[in-house]
């Protein structure tokens, strides 16, 4: 994937559907989607949830694609090396880990 809106676009035109017709449905202007695809102006994430539906997606992979589009382009921004994905995914299985609810043992 290029970047979030570049998804959006092959999948707006997959659909077969103007910028205009694909604005009308998820409740962005087409000058606003324009710019989403073109990588000026950021998706809202208030609109995930829609968008998955809209695609007939799972929520899930719009919500990774969303998230990793926007990781990405901090790390870039930031001139951080390619190890910061490395330790993005250590620190993220750490969390996933430490926040696993402990249930009660009966014995």
């Amino acid at each position: 994937m290029a970047s979030f809106g570049h998804f959006i676009k092959t999948e707006r035109e997959k659909r077969e559907w103007t910028q205009t017709e694909f604005g009308a449905k998820i409740g962005i202007n087409s000058s606003a989607i324009s710019r989403i695809e073109n990588g000026t102006q950021k998706f809202s994430k208030s609109k995930l949830k829609s968008l998955a539906t809209l695609f007939e997606l799972e929520l899930q992979r719009i919500t990774d694609l969303f998230f990793a589009d926007k990781f990405a382009r901090e790390a870039f921004k930031y001139k951080c090396s390619d190890a910061v994905f490395s330790v993005a995914e250590d620190t993220a299985n750490y969390l996933k880990n430490t926040n696993v609810k402990q249930t009660k043992l009966d014995l």
